[in-house]
């Protein structure tokens, strides 16, 4: 903690001069080093630190539980412009939220904030380790915990070095809500007190996604002239990825094709794959009220779709898997009942794959022939799994409730 500190104390002058010389990070440095907190008035909140996008959205639903079962205002930290911004448009109505970027563990902006405020509860989102923020808080709040915990395989194998540290460190945390019981075992094994870790599920079961109506539903197989052949989604699907989808999809019959590239700018890429593989394609962002003719792809070039289609879909695949990304979020096509079909990439959704693979209710691949024989299977049993999917979710939405029981107890 001493080096921590000693470091520190080296650095902020060096971020200084490189806000004032160095124009490609002045933006970012001055936003979490140069806030203003004249709009947090005096009173109790909590607060809750998240990272980015996905972290926000799996507390959006928590942070309303708090805002009904307590009194406090609540403190709401990101680390990145695209999750302070997703963080106000969903809770722009809400004056009890105070929104600011985090200020990257500077002891100095860490304490503006705190004696500004009677801070009762630090919650930190999915084990970010920021040193100066527990410390600080320490010394002001009742109690700091951790929620939604997860250690990755990369973090473990840093934070093992840091064991006698962290020990000390965590002594300092009341309690750690982990994820999987794989999180609570690394959690105890870098030096957490047992009795303050438990596995409580993963908050992300909790995420409230948008529910779509049978005539929404059928408005956009309207609009897409999907009506008379199936639907296969590929979600957020990557560079790298595109030749194995297609290979695949060309074996299938009666079978509209839906590519939902992660980033837009690769949109003209795929376009070139899509050519390269002799498939006639639509810009979903082409069509007006409804396709008149019948196309092999549409390409989505429009954000924030994504879980529109899966409601739609007969076979899902989720991108960023078939190549080493780590894979994006599973959860999404299972709310909408959909069996999600991945690659061997699983970084980032390792423990909910391996549950989803356990359960039968999900398929790994790894090549085109694996994909279409995953299709095949989910043809004639997709209906068969909507119970055990209904299953999996309700066994996973107490985690909220745990972690409001726990602030309760004194």
């Amino acid at each position: 903690m001493i080096l921590y500190q000693l470091l520190w104390k080296i650095l902020r002058p060096i971020l200084w001069l490189l806000m004032k010389f160095n124009l490609k990070i002045s933006g970012f440095l001055r936003k979490r080093l140069t806030q203003n907190f004249d709009d947090i008035s005096c009173g109790d909140y909590i607060w809750l630190h998240c990272s980015s996008v996905g972290e926000i959205n799996l507390s959006e639903k928590f942070i309303k539980k708090l805002l009904e079962e307590r009194e406090e205002k609540i403190l709401l930290t990101l680390f990145t412009d695209t999750g302070l911004e997703i963080a106000k448009s969903k809770f722009k109505n809400e004056k009890r939220v105070l929104i600011y970027y985090f200020p990257l563990d500077d002891k100095k902006e860490i304490k503006k904030i705190l004696e500004k405020i009677n801070l009762k509860i630090l919650f930190i989102v999915e084990t970010e380790i920021w040193i100066n923020l527990i410390l600080e808080c320490r010394k002001k709040c009742e109690k700091i915990i951790f929620i939604n915990g997860r250690i990755s395989d990369k973090s473990f194998g840093k934070y093992k070095k840091l064991k006698g540290k962290l020990e000390k460190l965590f002594e300092n945390v009341d309690k750690f809500f982990m994820q999987s019981q794989l999180d609570k075992e690394r959690i105890i094994q870098l030096g957490a007190d047992v009795k303050k870790v438990e596995n409580i599920g993963n908050l992300k079961f909790d995420i409230e996604f948008e529910k779509y109506s049978q005539e929404e539903r059928d408005r956009l197989l309207e609009k897409i002239n999907g009506r008379n052949r199936k639907i296969f989604v590929v979600g957020s699907s990557r560079s790298g990825e595109y030749d194995e989808i297609l290979k695949g999809y060309k074996k299938l019959e009666n079978t509209l094709l839906i590519l939902v590239p992660r980033h837009l700018q690769r949109v003209p890429d795929v376009v070139e794959k899509l050519k390269e593989y002799q498939l006639s394609y639509e810009l979903f962002g082409n069509i007006d009220e409804k396709l008149e003719k019948n196309v092999d792809v549409i390409l989505v070039d429009k954000m924030g779709i994504l879980r529109y289609f899966y409601s739609i879909a007969d076979y899902v695949f989720v991108g960023g898997t078939l190549v080493n990304i780590g894979g994006h979020s599973l959860l999404e096509p299972l709310f909408f009942g959909k069996t999600p079909i991945f690659g061997p990439y699983l970084q980032n959704v390792k423990d909910i794959s391996k549950e989803l693979l356990q359960r039968e209710l999900g398929y790994k691949i790894t090549n085109s022939e694996e994909l279409v024989k995953a299709i095949n299977i989910l043809a004639r049993e997709q209906s068969s799994k909507d119970k055990d999917i209904r299953k999996l979710f309700e066994e996973n939405r107490n985690s909220i409730d745990k972690i409001i029981e726990s602030i309760r107890e004194k």
